[in-house]
This record gives C-alpha cells, structure tokens and sequence, in this order.
C-alpha cells in the first residue's frame, strides 16, 4: 500500500493524544532524574502537560524552573527545547487565566528558540498558536510562524502553508506538531 501525504493528515486530524498517559510518562521521567541536568531535560514536558492536567500552579513553576536552568545550558543541545516550551508554558497558562496579551508575548518569544536537533527536523509546538487562533489572534500566530522560519526550514513548506491558510481565514490542521 502506498501511503500518500492526505493519508497521513487524515490519520493526523484523527488522532487524539491521552494526556493523562502523556502527564504521567513526563512524570516518570522527571522523577527518575538524578542530576540538576537531567531533571532540566524532563521538565519542560512535565510543564507543558500540566496545563492540559488543569494544573496551572505546577505547569507555571516548571516553566519558570526550565527557563532558569536553561541559562546554565545555553550550548546544550536541548536549550532551544527548553526555551521553546518553557514559553509556550507560560503562554498557556496565561491563556487559561485570560490573560491574551501575556500569552501572545510567550508564544513570540517561544518562537525565538535558537531551534535543537528535535526542532529542526520535527518542528515546533503549535498547540498555543491553534489555541491563539481559537481565539482570533491571527496576526501573533503568523509572526510566530515566521520566527520558526529560522529554525524549521526543513520543512518550509508546512510553515508557508499553514501561513497561506491562516491568511485567508482558515484553521490549519497541525497534525503531530500539537504534540511535539
């Protein structure tokens, strides 16, 4: 059977990740952590899934924690990571609270990330952008956009389309990148 790109955005659009499952691996992770280092690589994840959790106070102080480590690590190949979700966190969680201006802040400097090697290839986070766009922030989420050009030009051709899309009014369907 030959797989086409449609095949793989229906699959896309159909999937629904469980995020009881995805907080609980994070987690688990975090909690095997046995170094200041390793504890940094598995909280941005933990953060980033407490907000779907409807935990904001815990989503929050992980961002902030990531973010703070993060400045020990400004070579690691997991800073542009942690930058990346740690504002998308904190994008989040300000949503939540109805504070639209502080997520749009987060989400542009989410979109600053130097880029890392899941990044460049797998490309970036987009749940805040779509949560944004929900909310008709469509001039923040193409700025956004256009901030991950500089990292995600592996697959330009995603970002140039979900631009396109969101210019002439339409939802794009993210697929997998609501996840990463």
């Amino acid at each position: 059977m030959q797989y086409t790109s449609n095949m793989v955005e229906e699959y896309q659009s159909e999937w629904i990740p469980d995020f009881d499952e995805q907080l609980y691996k994070s987690a688990a992770d975090l909690a095997a952590a046995k170094t200041k280092y390793e504890r940094w690589v598995a909280i941005g994840d933990v953060g980033l899934w407490n907000v779907d959790n409807g935990s904001l106070e815990k989503a929050e102080s992980f961002a902030h924690e990531t973010l703070k480590i993060a400045e020990m690590y400004k070579d690691d190949w997991n800073y542009g990571n942690a930058i990346h979700k740690g504002h998308l966190t904190l994008g989040r969680v300000a949503l939540r609270r109805g504070d639209i201006e502080e997520a749009k802040k987060q989400l542009l400097l989410a979109g600053k990330t130097p880029g890392s090697p899941q990044l460049d290839s797998f490309g970036p986070n987009m749940v805040l952008a779509k949560e944004l766009l929900e909310k008709g922030e469509n001039d923040t989420v193409l700025k956004y956009l256009e901030l991950c050009e500089e990292f995600w030009d592996f697959h330009l051709e995603k970002l140039i389309k979900w631009e396109e899309q969101i210019t002439r009014g339409e939802k794009p369907n993210f697929g997998t990148n609501l996840l990463y």
